[in-house]
């Protein structure tokens, strides 16, 4: 038989190579059986890595479902006939989802833009802050209607809310000592002085540290995006390329986070919702060759607008933050003066949670400018005051809301207004 045939051949060989003649017959079968196996075992893994492949696009395809809800009653009007049924989400606290197909045609998720009226930014605000804003004014009533005078014990009352609006120790520290000061040489001394007294202060310590937004130098501006992950990094980065390109700016993003499972996948979906270049690598690869690989893209492409994501596992570990000082170097050697801003991207909800944060990367990364995302969902919102004040850093946008237009550049009196004003002052 042939097999016979093929084995008297193995055993031939392994004799001429110096096997002893009563192993070559056991070696000839034990061969091809360990072939075959190596075979079989390559197979396994060949379809095991197919399965995990589709599963990862399944969880995708499912995402995308997620984003796409029904038009809530009353929101429709004034909207043609096909925009009526559906209009997407787009969340901090979610990534995008991948293209839908349709018809067998790719074809991404529409992007629902806020009607003009809607887009006042004091509105907004107001809408956005309301939870902050309810609790303070709340606890501002009781103070101001429980003390006839500025005692020991209204200050203690009011360092008390402030500290539990997120305002931190430091920050409530200065300002009381500050309003102190001004109601002594003042010729009133009146509770209700307090609040509006508070409101200068905050907006001095807010616009102390004001800087240009969208940061200014030679093109291709370059804007170095870092935070730990679940902050809403890779959305904010998508919600400004799609502004940037809604102004008629071209844009490169940088898929520098290569660690996160689909990370560069999502940024794509935003690179295709804006028309901005996404430039990455396979998961895994080195964050820094990416960033090289981005800044050589933005110059030879003539962009207007770079905006480098970066990995955002935890921020205690000094890997990621050398990752990231490495990251850095290379992008200032490819692009004179850059990263123009290194833009941290911070969660409300997690109040001082995000200071530790910040100073952080601060001392890593020189971070130059905070995004403060999710405030709407926060009754804590002077976070704002704590991290601007405490750490020297501009709040330079801040999250709002879900859509695109509710990630806005940082105003100080409005912040302040909205904050601290009843909405039918506004």
């Amino acid at each position: 038989m042939n097999y016979e045939i093929y084995l008297n051949k193995i055993s031939n060989f392994l004799i001429e190579q110096g096997v002893a003649e009563q192993y070559a017959d056991v070696a000839a079968l034990v061969i091809p059986f360990v072939g075959l196996t190596s075979v079989v075992l390559i197979f396994v893994w060949l379809v095991m890595r197919c399965k995990n492949r589709k599963t990862k696009q399944a969880v995708l395809k499912k995402t995308a479902d997620g984003f796409i809800q029904e038009m809530p009653p009353g929101k429709s009007d004034g909207l043609a006939p096909g925009q009526k049924e559906q209009h997407a989400v787009l969340t901090d606290e979610q990534d995008l989802p991948k293209t839908q197909a349709r018809d067998g045609k790719p074809v991404s998720p529409p992007i629902i833009e806020q009607p003009v009226e809607e887009i006042n930014l004091v509105q907004r605000l107001h809408q956005g802050l309301s939870k902050t804003r309810s609790s303070l004014l709340r606890r501002f009533d009781s103070l101001f209607s429980s003390h006839d005078d500025v005692d020991a014990g209204f200050w203690e009352e009011l360092e008390e809310i402030l500290i539990s609006a997120d305002f931190g120790m430091k920050a409530t520290q200065d300002l009381v000592e500050s309003l102190g000061r001004r109601l002594k040489d003042s010729p009133l001394s009146e509770p209700n002085l307090v609040q509006a007294m508070l409101k200068e202060e905050i907006h001095s310590r807010l616009s102390a540290n004001k800087r240009d937004w969208p940061p200014q130098g030679s093109k291709p501006i370059v804007i170095m995006v870092v935070g730990v992950n679940g902050v809403g990094k890779t959305t904010t980065i998508g919600k400004l390329a799609k502004q940037f390109a809604d102004q008629g700016k071209k844009v490169v993003l940088g898929a520098g986070d290569t660690f996160r499972a689909a990370a560069a996948e999502q940024l794509s979906i935003w690179g295709d919702r804006s028309g901005a270049d996404v430039i990455q690598q396979t998961e895994g690869s080195d964050p820094a060759a990416v960033a090289f690989d981005a800044a050589k893209a933005a110059v030879a492409r003539k962009a207007d607008v770079l905006i480098l994501d970066t990995a955002g596992r935890l921020h205690t570990k000094i890997n990621l933050m050398e990752e990231l000082k490495k990251v850095k170097r290379v992008i200032s050697r490819e692009i004179p003066g850059a990263p123009h801003e290194t833009l941290l991207v911070l969660d409300a909800t997690t109040g001082q949670n995000a200071l530790i944060q910040a100073k952080m990367f601060q001392e890593a990364v020189e971070v130059t400018g905070i995004a403060l995302t999710k405030l709407d969902g926060t009754a804590k919102g002077g976070i704002v005051v704590a991290i601007s004040s405490q750490l020297g850093l501009p709040v330079q946008l801040i999250g709002i809301g879900e859509t695109v237009t509710d990630l806005r550049p940082f105003d100080a009196e409005k912040f302040v207004e909205a904050l601290l004003d009843k909405p039918e002052m506004a």
